[in-house]
């Protein structure tokens, strides 16, 4: 189910410019995953670790104003 969660959170910033900036600029992985839960998320950090891992891609930001790929589209 927390994987599903993940999925769902990373398909709702491909598909929200607003959402997708807010979470870019969270720089901390604890500070991203609580702000996902309170926006109704249901997931750990470990569960967007694995997703991550899974989809080979980096929580790291890049660019200024900061980006992350993370964003499925």
């Amino acid at each position: 189910m927390s994987k599903k969660e993940v999925e769902r959170f990373l398909i709702a910033g491909g598909e929200d410019k607003v959402l997708r900036i807010k979470y870019d600029k969270i720089g901390a992985m604890p500070k991203f995953v609580a702000s996902a839960v309170e926006d109704g998320f249901d997931f750990t950090e470990d569960d967007l670790k694995v997703v991550l891992r899974e989809s080979g891609d980096s929580f790291e930001t890049s660019g200024n104003p900061p980006k992350r790929d993370i964003w499925w589209f």
